[in-house]
């Protein structure tokens, strides 16, 4: 019986299907070259270095393994929903959704709501925790993106904003 990694088989498998959708989702744009990048350089490039990476661990997953293989385990649904969540919550405060009505809440709120949501991924979540880390991060990324950066999005929620 082969010893194979069916862990590492899936992530150079996953690491493939990544790549090759930067890839080809980069031909529609300019890539120009080395010297003078056009707008698709960097996501073909990139695109093309996850997919030789993938290759590398699937092919490396047929060459060592535990003794009876690495199976997978169940999937973890519990970060999945919430961290994906979280991200959808993020667009959504950031940029409002004028299709539900939804106003922009800004780049502040969005923040909080990113990490209070995505921090309910790990069991045992505090949401002290999570109000003290997402003003670091707001905080920061304000500093960072709006004025060091110059960065034009909202910041402040609609009502706050004039």
């Amino acid at each position: 019986m082969p010893l194979v990694s069916q862990r590492d088989f899936l992530s150079g498998l996953m690491f493939m299907i990544v790549g090759s959708s930067f890839a080809w989702g980069a031909v529609d744009y300019e890539i120009g070259q080395a010297a003078r990048m056009g707008p698709g350089y960097f996501p073909f490039m990139l695109g093309l270095i996850l997919v030789g990476l993938g290759a590398l661990v699937a092919v490396n997953s047929f060459r060592s393994g535990p003794p009876g293989g690495d199976r997978i385990g169940s999937i973890a649904w519990r970060p999945l929903v919430f961290i994906l969540g979280a991200n959808l919550l993020f667009g959504a405060l950031l940029v409002g959704l004028p299709s539900f009505g939804l106003p922009p809440f800004g780049f502040i709120v969005a923040i909080f709501g990113l990490v209070t949501l995505s921090g309910y991924a790990r069991q045992g979540c505090k949401l002290r925790e999570s109000i003290i880390l997402a003003t670091i991060l707001a905080v920061g990324s304000y500093v960072a993106f709006v004025k060091l950066l110059n960065l034009q999005f909202p910041v402040l929620p609609w009502f706050l904003a004039n």
